[in-house]
């Protein structure tokens, strides 16, 4: 697990662009998992200007994006499928067909996710996985309490997480989904990559416990201790109940030169 504090999102996220950009350009059909939420939108905003101004070509990438509400249109302003399409799909010379969100209108769940869960599979596998953290320690929508083992599926929301993404619609909790799809963490642990983003002061206790803390289903996230390949980027706020903040800065800044783009 490589941790890396920077002074704010925006640095972070120009890093974690330069990992994503670089997986590209060595493998032009890469397989990326997405996440939605305000946290990678600067990271979105850096990969669409780094294709406009820096030629980075999506034409050969498939991605698979973390999870949906269940009961939201593909075009409801708060469905995932819009936020992607809006945010970065429509930016990039992505093709549709290599497009993959889950489906919040089937009418068959637990058909779609294993169909899911075989088309990942067919496309090779995730290479890298985008990962945001809930303030309770969730990935995807994984919440506490979920199965390192889970593969993709319905999951019913938190209070906590409900009251979180209010923000989304409005601040009106009554119209926030309380079920979802999503990638389970056997999926999301499947990757051969994860790259989590965090910034600000209220994410800190869940990258404290992710990083720092015993790995335990009630805080999800924390099965990333035993993935063999994760770079966690996060912002001073969010690293600030981290314990050894000094040394994941001197690891990091010490990298040997032909690391430094890794």
């Amino acid at each position: 697990m490589e941790v890396i504090i920077t002074k704010d999102c925006m640095t972070a996220s120009t890093a974690a662009a330069k990992t994503i950009s670089k997986l590209i350009r060595d493998k032009p059909n890469a397989v990326l998992g997405l996440a939605t939420g305000s946290t990678p939108l600067p990271l979105y905003s850096e990969l669409i200007r780094m294709h406009r101004e820096e030629g980075l070509d999506f034409s050969g990438v498939t991605t698979f994006n973390l999870d949906e509400y269940i009961g939201l249109a593909r075009d409801h302003p708060q469905s995932y499928n819009y936020f992607m399409w809006e945010n970065l799909l429509k930016h990039i010379n992505i093709r549709t067909e290599n497009v993959h969100i889950p489906d919040g209108t089937t009418d068959d769940v637990p058909g779609f996710c294993k169909r899911y869960e075989e088309e990942i599979l067919l496309a090779g596998g995730i290479d890298l996985q985008i990962l945001g953290i809930g303030s309770d320690g969730h990935i995807g929508f994984n919440e506490p309490g979920s199965s390192f083992a889970s593969r993709t599926r319905i999951k019913t929301l938190t209070e906590q997480t409900v009251a979180d993404n209010a923000r989304f619609f409005d601040g009106d909790e009554q119209d926030v989904p309380r079920h979802c799809i999503t990638m389970g963490i056997g999926t999301i642990m499947d990757a051969r990559m994860n790259l989590l983003l965090a910034f600000g002061k209220n994410k800190s206790k869940a990258i404290s416990a992710t990083i720092e803390g015993p790995v335990s289903a009630m805080t999800p996230a924390s099965i990333l201790q035993h993935h063999r390949t994760v770079r966690i980027f996060i912002d001073e706020a969010a690293a600030s109940e981290l314990k050894r903040q000094h040394y994941y800065r001197w690891v990091y800044n010490g990298k040997p030169a032909w690391q430094q783009d890794v």
